[in-house]
């Protein structure tokens, strides 16, 4: 099963394209951009309390095969 690439921050909405570097992830694909990690949440979930890790990305025919998410959740500031 291949992580959902969710498409944006969970709190400020900014888009995190799967082909490009830029987001975190818990074990649970809680999804937060790197400035809002930086300012707000310092590598802890807010949501479950677990680690954020860089996301990989995600490109070529792996992204045409496994197309991301475009499922938002977005639960504000």
């Amino acid at each position: 099963m291949a992580l959902d690439m969710r498409p944006g921050c969970e709190r400020c909405d900014r888009d995190l394209p799967a082909d490009q570097p830029g987001a975190l992830i818990c074990s649970f694909e809680c999804t937060f951009c790197a400035p809002c990690n930086h300012e707000f949440f310092k590598g802890t979930c807010p949501n479950c309390g677990g680690q954020l890790f860089a996301r990989p990305t995600r490109t070529g025919a792996a992204l045409d095969n496994f197309p991301a998410s475009t499922k938002r959740v977005y639960k504000g500031a």
